[in-house]
């Protein structure tokens, strides 16, 4: 299935520090998500930390966030992330991959080329697992990379769900609506199930561009805290019901489909 809108609500880098609402715990992933879910987005895209606010892989934190979710949002869709945060290698990713045998992972193309034989063994896990990849792609270089190993049979061929992640974090480029155009040229003939983050406050007019051109939506605290008048969102459901309002007034109806 493809989903228009997934939220990101937290990502692996913010803290409270930088939003008082940002969720943290299973039980206020599971009350952002049930927010979510009723203002627009049929997704949610998981990062877990540990006590401490720090990013985690760990299976039993994940684990304890799925259910949480799934009980307070049944119809929510629910992916997980491998992202490594330069915190976690390859080999811990495949571990967490190998362990928690997820519906739905995003993976990064570019912290998987690290190491290349155990790249090829957590493509092969979530294959056979049947978890459904969502290649995280932040450069047209990634882009090649993941052409490369479609080539070679690192990455199954049937695996095309992408994210083009439009501007940066760390150090802070903020994403614009232009920069999807790259993207797309490089990735035509592809034949990607595609969908698009972006960070910064043109966040909104980023995912319009996206939406524009058939591709699929990913938005929330992970990616911008902020409107583009540059007022803090009140919080992930505030921003995912402006953005579905924003959508309808051009014309679009988010919903679920059936992906090819």
């Amino acid at each position: 299935m493809k989903y228009d809108l997934m939220v990101a609500p937290n990502g692996a880098r913010r803290s409270n520090m930088d939003h008082p609402n940002l969720p943290l715990t299973a039980g206020e992933l599971a009350d952002c998500a049930q927010a979510c879910f009723a203002a627009g987005a049929q997704a949610i895209h998981l990062h877990v930390r540990e006590e401490n606010g720090r990013h985690s892989l760990d299976v039993g934190r994940y684990r304890e966030a799925i259910a949480a979710v799934a009980a307070a949002a049944p119809d929510m869709a629910i992916q997980i992330t491998t992202e490594s945060a330069d915190l976690y290698s390859p080999q811990d990713q495949l571990s967490c991959l190998e362990a928690l045998c997820p519906v739905s992972a995003s993976v990064s193309i570019r912290e998987m080329a690290r190491d290349k034989q155990v790249a090829s063994r957590a493509y092969a896990v979530a294959a056979e697992a049947g978890t459904r990849v969502q290649h995280i792609l932040y450069s047209t270089d990634c882009i090649a990379q993941l052409n490369h190993w479609y080539k070679e049979g690192i990455v199954p061929v049937k695996m095309r769900d992408v994210i083009f992640v439009l501007g940066k974090y760390q150090p802070e480029v903020l994403a614009q609506p232009q920069d999807l155009a790259e993207f797309l040229t490089a990735t035509r003939g592809m034949q990607l199930n595609w969908s698009v983050c972006a960070f910064g406050r043109h966040e909104h007019a980023c995912l319009l561009a996206a939406l524009d051109a058939g591709g699929g939506l990913r938005l929330g605290f992970e990616n911008s805290i902020m409107s583009a008048e540059g007022t803090l969102w009140q919080d992930n459901a505030a921003s995912v019901a402006a953005f579905v309002k924003s959508a309808s007034l051009n014309g679009h109806h988010l919903h679920r489909k059936d992906a090819a």
